[in-house]
């Protein structure tokens, strides 16, 4: 099987690379003007590289469309029609409700559509990560192929039947976690500090929100500008999650203890019930990666952001632990971190009682609360082009710690997950 890949971006030359090393003859495309530097990183790796899509759709026995989201009708529409007789096409768009659109309106009726996302950002390597594989409009012996495929290049393959099911799961483990760890981003770059340097943010799992945080901000927008205004079920969950929070924020500022209780314990039973296999994060391996050493004796923290997101779990009904089948690393360390703070007792009392009583973080919490909004209007608009400038405004604030946190966080996922 010959695999042609159009668009060699950060994902299209990890998979690229990961095909020829598998041993399959693998070409490529991309702009004219990145030509030279693709043939000095992938010609000595076996990959060929071509004019343009249309030379690889001609030759190409698999066609993987690796594109930004909002410009893959653009390039699907331009090279659709040279697709090879009953070849096999895919895409690494994470939302799948509109490129399987774009595909059955631009490719010749004989193309088998089997599609696929990678549960992982271009800094991991293939080899051990969760892959989604969705089949569409394909045969058995076509979807063999593709299984094959990912089974060679040695990713931990998730089959999933139909696309509408990958969104809605890929709304929780993806768009609504990103825009929690967003907010916290946005919050304390409004705030005007580096939560490294404030003794509210020291400890196991304020570590891990920190890490998760630059490593989401150390990518591109456009990645998850188009998860969370592409997916149809994603507007609802962050809509949810903002109003969880809202709703929480309310009953601290009112100091209304009881209700605030009751609505923590009804979704702390409903997440966490004692059926559900538990994460089990290490205490010692989290307080570990800290940017913080010099920050001061710990405070106790509200933690606001997580007990949102456990309160908009139980009014939408997700069981998250059900959604691990497509997590990705970020979503594994929040709901991680959730388990770790829900069956902590003495945490969970800490962290509540901080937000009910403790007035040194309710500025904070505001900040948050507002970042939450902010994030929420603009998806709930559709706004793709304000996402883009709100996230790039955000990661300039983080800019000189981007790589260490992306570093750290890499190896804090690694070590959790061996324990």
């Amino acid at each position: 099987m010959r695999i042609g890949i159009i668009g060699l971006g950060d994902m299209g030359r990890l998979y690229a690379g990961a095909f020829a090393k598998a041993g399959y003859e693998v070409c490529g495309c991309d702009l004219p003007d990145h030509r030279e530097k693709l043939e000095e990183e992938l010609v000595p790796l076996g990959i060929t590289i071509m004019d343009d899509g249309n030379d690889v759709s001609r030759v190409s026995d698999l066609i993987v469309y690796s594109v930004e989201a909002d410009k893959l009708e653009q390039v699907v529409a331009a090279f659709g029609a040279s697709t090879k007789y009953g070849a096999i096409v895919a895409g690494q768009t994470s939302v799948k409700h509109p490129e399987i659109a774009i595909f059955e309106k631009h490719l010749p009726a004989d193309a088998k559509i089997i599609t696929f996302h990678a549960m992982h950002g271009p800094g991991f390597e293939p080899k051990g990560q969760k892959l989604i594989l969705i089949p569409h409009r394909t045969d058995k012996v076509a979807y063999k192929r593709m299984l094959d495929l990912f089974t060679a290049v040695g990713t931990d393959v998730v089959e999933i039947p139909d696309y509408h099911e990958h969104d809605k799961i890929v709304a929780d483990t993806q768009a609504v976690t990103h825009v929690g760890f967003e907010s916290m981003g946005t919050a304390w770059k409004s705030a005007g500090f580096f939560p490294w340097e404030n003794a509210s943010y020291v400890g196991g799992i304020d570590n891990v929100k920190i890490l998760t945080t630059l490593r989401i901000f150390s990518y591109k927008a456009h990645v998850y500008a188009g998860l969370a205004i592409l997916n149809p079920y994603a507007r609802q969950q962050v809509k949810q999650y903002a109003t969880s929070e809202s709703e929480l924020f309310k009953l601290m500022i009112k100091e209304e203890e009881a209700e605030f209780r009751k609505r923590l314990y009804r979704a702390r039973d409903f997440v966490f019930h004692e059926s559900r296999k538990p994460i089990m994060f290490n205490d010692k391996v989290m307080r570990e990666f800290s940017l913080s050493p010099d920050a001061g004796h710990q405070k106790p923290n509200s933690h606001l952001s997580i007990l949102s997101m456990v309160d908009a779990w139980y009014h939408l009904g997700v069981n998250p632990y059900d959604n691990l089948i497509c997590q990705t690393p970020p979503f594994r360390l929040r709901l991680g971190i959730a388990e770790y703070l829900f069956k902590n007792e003495e945490l969970l009392e800490e962290s509540i009682e901080t937000a009910l009583y403790d007035k040194t973080i309710r500025g904070d919490d505001l900040e948050f609360h507002s970042a939450v909004r902010e994030w929420s209007a603009i998806i709930g608009y559709g706004d793709m082009e304000g996402y883009k400038k709100h996230f790039n405004e955000v990661q300039q604030f983080f800019k000189g710690r981007l790589e260490d946190g992306k570093k750290q966080s890499a190896e804090l996922i690694r070590r959790l997950m061996e324990v």
